[in-house]
């Protein structure tokens, strides 16, 4: 695990399932536009959280890249699950901003709902294509941008599954500066 911590906010790193985060108030889906069950950590969450996470998300789908939604997590050891439409790479534009989009939204919804931790995925890196090192970049920059405007939220976690996707993400994480801030 790699771990920093920024004007009290604590950002990590770690190599595991993200439907097994039982520490953590609410984790992201790596979600699909009609927020149902598909592969990756959209299906692992579905898969954990049984039938009523995908009833709950009916209503609130389709959801637009960037874009953020939140629902209860049903049999996950979480309160809550957020799901995110990252963008496809080479297909939705401007990539970067809406995958930044992604974490701030998810962010903000969650500090909303009385959130003080929470776990991501890897978002866009599957089956949307977006590069990892690319992504983690984003990613951290994205969160650190917008810790300063949470309220409650003191712990960010990012779960990766594969020991690759782990080791660019600590990397990325170790590049931010210390205290945190980066330009948007």
């Amino acid at each position: 695990m790699t771990r920093r911590e920024f004007d009290g906010v604590t950002i990590e790193c770690t190599q595991g399932d993200i439907a097994a985060q039982s520490d953590l108030d609410a984790v992201v889906n790596a979600a699909n536009a009609e927020l149902r069950t598909g592969g990756g950590v959209a299906g692992a969450l579905h898969r954990a959280a049984g039938p009523g996470l995908e009833e709950e998300c009916r209503p609130l789908a389709p959801i637009t890249p960037g874009q953020a939604v939140i629902t209860g997590a049903h049999r996950l050891p979480n309160r809550y699950v957020v799901h995110c439409l990252g963008p496809v790479h080479g297909v939705d534009e401007p990539a970067e901003q809406l995958l930044a989009n992604c974490y701030r939204e998810a962010l903000q919804l969650a500090d909303g709902h009385g959130v003080a931790s929470i776990g991501f995925p890897s978002i866009s890196t599957g089956a949307f294509g977006y590069p990892v090192e690319a992504a983690a970049q984003t990613a951290m920059d994205a969160v650190a941008g917008a810790l300063s405007g949470l309220g409650r939220i003191r712990l960010v976690r990012f779960v990766l599954f594969g020991r690759g996707d782990f080791q660019v993400y600590a990397g990325a994480l170790e590049r931010l500066p210390a205290n945190g801030s980066v330009s948007p």
